[in-house]
């Protein structure tokens, strides 16, 4: 554990935060099966941001501050890290960008951005009586034809704005292989594997993209189903990222895959879903100027974990609902280890109505 670690990164540059088994917070690099303490270090970078925030404050890259602390580093077994259960012992994985407090920390994202997500929301949206394949003008489908003629504007114009709903906070946030919740009040849990823009702003309320983490942006499709206009409370619950925040990689061409296992047995694989900006409707600088835009979202110090958008659900083609102890595992392959989360159910007190006092 406590042996040099040997550099042999890339470009590409990836970035954890973990809890060591004496329970301290530390940030490290990845390399293979090891990772690089860079908490060792410096101990007051314990975390992505402080790291993020040295590197800007020196004017240099985060991929070259990272390689700098890098050298030298005593490794860890993220290997082991990885394998382990949220809140082990032996040490596990947090998120791998977290803000100053939860409340510092907002979880966003933008839907209908994927042809296949604009044919899955008109799955639950159009009459029985349209297909998908006629482009039924649902709202959905209205949407996405702005983002195809309008989402990705040359120069230094404003595109269409894209559909944007809000996750929460740091509260909602889980790791990889925390467990991630249904609701008492839920109908089901909906896998929605995606892929995260992860951003902090910096001292001058300047946006800094970090990079990407992959994520399983946790929802109710059963809910939103009933009525369109039910898309925000079904997302305003739990949702996960991690392992990994991947410094450098491209974001144009990106496979995506989600399975859910149940004792053992495979219930629901995917497939590879093509996902990145090459298969949206908009360009990422629209997203992010859209995002970004509002003051509220450029106060420095804060962190912005904002989902993508998937081209495929599950809801609208199983005969099955989410149950606690199925695990489901997202994986973008050559980008970073595996997102796996088990579903467990969620405190049976919100069943009941919440009863506000008189002051």
């Amino acid at each position: 554990m406590n042996k040099e670690c040997q550099n042999s990164m890339g470009q590409d540059v990836n970035i954890i935060q973990f809890v060591n088994s004496d329970g301290q917070q530390r940030v490290g690099i990845v390399n293979g099966n090891e990772a690089a303490d860079l908490t060792a270090v410096v101990p007051e970078i314990s975390g992505t941001v402080q790291l993020a925030l040295s590197a800007i404050r020196e004017g240099c890259a985060l991929t070259d501050k990272a390689a700098q602390l890098a050298q030298g580093a005593p490794c860890v077994d993220y290997a082991a890290l990885w394998n382990a259960n949220f809140g082990a012992e032996s040490g596990y994985l947090l998120p791998p960008l977290t803000g100053p407090s939860n409340h510092q920390t907002f979880i966003t994202g933008t839907g209908l951005t994927h042809t296949g997500s604009m044919e899955s929301r008109d799955k639950m949206h159009a009459d029985e009586a349209e297909t998908v394949d006629e482009m039924p003008k649902t709202d959905s489908a209205r949407m996405f034809d702005m983002g195809l003629q309008g989402g990705k504007p040359d120069g230094e114009s404003r595109g269409v704005a894209p559909e944007w709903f809000y996750k929460g906070n740091g509260l909602n946030l889980r790791s990889h292989r925390q467990e991630l919740e249904i609701p008492a009040f839920a109908l089901d849990g909906g896998e929605e594997p995606e892929l995260v823009g992860c951003y902090l702003i910096d001292d001058n309320g300047v946006p800094r993209r970090l990079g990407f983490a992959i994520g399983n942006e946790w929802s109710d499709h059963a809910t939103e189903t009933i009525n369109y206009l039910y898309l925000a409370p079904s997302k305003l619950r739990a949702c996960a990222v991690g392992p990994e925040l991947v410094v450098g990689h491209g974001f144009e061409n990106l496979d995506v895959r989600c399975s859910v296992t149940r004792d053992d047995d495979l219930i629901y694989d995917s497939g590879d879903l093509k996902s990145g900006e090459q298969y949206m409707c908009h360009s990422l600088r629209n997203c992010e100027d859209h995002h970004f835009k509002y003051p509220l979202h450029r106060e420095p110090g804060d962190v912005h974990l904002h989902f993508f958008g998937t081209s495929k659900l599950s809801h609208s083609e199983r005969d099955w609902k989410y149950q606690a102890g199925d695990e489901i595992r997202v994986t973008v392959a050559a980008f970073s280890r595996p997102l796996i989360n088990v579903v467990c159910d969620g405190d049976p007190m919100l069943k009941s109505p919440v009863r506000v006092e008189t002051c």
